[in-house]
């Protein structure tokens, strides 16, 4: 199924070139003012254009259907379309059953009979993800004002020094290749005792979200990994006084599945972008044989440029999903 959430429900839809994309959000109390201005910010952070990322370039403007009158949120269900408008569809013609390396070109084919759409990746492509980020924003305007995100990209390619990002580019791209990349998400504000234990866990609906990020393999909060390698006594956070303030924050603001008031630090790994210029030896089923392949197309060189804002969507869909309006 392509839907989210239990108070605030998502249903995602389209493909990288079909006619339109967008999303519908269940949920949505009515009196919120929303327009189409209020997505510009952040659809202009997952812009492409930048050094590194792909040249493809979509207007993404979007298109209000419904749950909106005057102005206003009404309280019935909220569309967003954003119409594809600049697609090369014949990229793709050869790769339909000359299977990608790490696209889901091969499970795709397997999982709907050969019936699903392959240009561009259809249904699986990031370009969906500029519906993730309407949905962000409008997922902020249900949050408390007292809720602030800091997103950032904190590596690329192993290189921890933003000073030498387009460095790691350059030299990626030069060699018809890609790099993945860590994009570090801090929110601050987030109210005490959001979340349930176990299956609704904040962490548990956070990294939901940002699993279903196309190139995300990793999520950690707090510490995280480098947690597993401390003490106890290293990794511990004291209380300072009775409103759950810790003295560290190695657990990235939740304690038991629940938000403890606390800053939640939480950080999500992308995968390089498979799609990359350099020949690759892969299964051909046309031939049934494993064959060279070399990809066409317009891509990035590392969508992690492009993923700290869906990155502080997923989030904030998720944070919005534990606040009953």
């Amino acid at each position: 199924m392509n839907q989210f959430g239990h108070n605030f429900r998502l249903a995602i839809w389209g493909e990288s070139h079909g006619h339109q994309i967008g999303i519908s959000l269940d949920g949505v109390p009515a009196g919120i003012p929303l327009s189409e201005e209020d997505f510009a910010e952040d659809l202009a952070r997952r812009r492409s254009g930048a050094p590194g990322t792909t040249p493809r370039r979509e207007p993404d403007v979007p298109q209000i259907v419904s749950g909106v009158y005057d102005g206003y949120t009404t309280g019935a269900p909220l569309t967003i379309e954003f119409a594809n408008t600049n697609t090369h569809s014949q990229d793709y013609s050869t790769v339909m059953r000359h299977y990608r390396p790490s696209h889901a070109d091969l499970v795709a084919y397997h999982k709907f009979a050969g019936f699903n759409d392959p240009r561009g990746g259809g249904h699986f492509s990031a370009r969906l993800t500029v519906a993730l980020v309407a949905a962000g924003v409008v997922a902020k305007k249900m949050l408390p004002a007292s809720i602030r995100f800091a997103t950032r990209l904190t590596e690329i390619g192993g290189c921890t020094d933003p000073e030498r990002f387009n460095e790691v580019l350059h030299a990626a791209a030069a060699d018809r290749d890609s790099v993945g990349g860590i994009v570090e998400c801090r929110v601050q504000g987030v109210p005490l005792g959001l979340g349930q234990p176990f299956f609704d866990s904040a962490e548990s609906m956070i990294a939901h979200l940002l699993f279903a990020v196309p190139a995300v393999k990793g999520v950690e909060f707090g510490s995280g990994f480098a947690g597993a390698r401390l003490r106890g006594s290293e990794n511990n956070d004291c209380f300072t006084d009775c409103d759950g303030t810790t003295a560290t924050n190695n657990a990235g603001g939740i304690n038991g599945g629940i938000t403890n008031g606390n800053e939640i630090v939480v950080r999500a790994a992308l995968k390089p972008t498979p799609s990359i210029g350099r020949e690759q030896i892969t299964y051909n089923l046309a031939t049934n044989r494993v064959e060279p392949l070399e990809i066409h197309g317009r891509h990035d060189v590392c969508v992690a440029l492009r993923g700290a804002v869906v990155v502080e969507a997923a989030v904030a869909i998720a944070l919005a999903n534990f606040i009953r309006q």
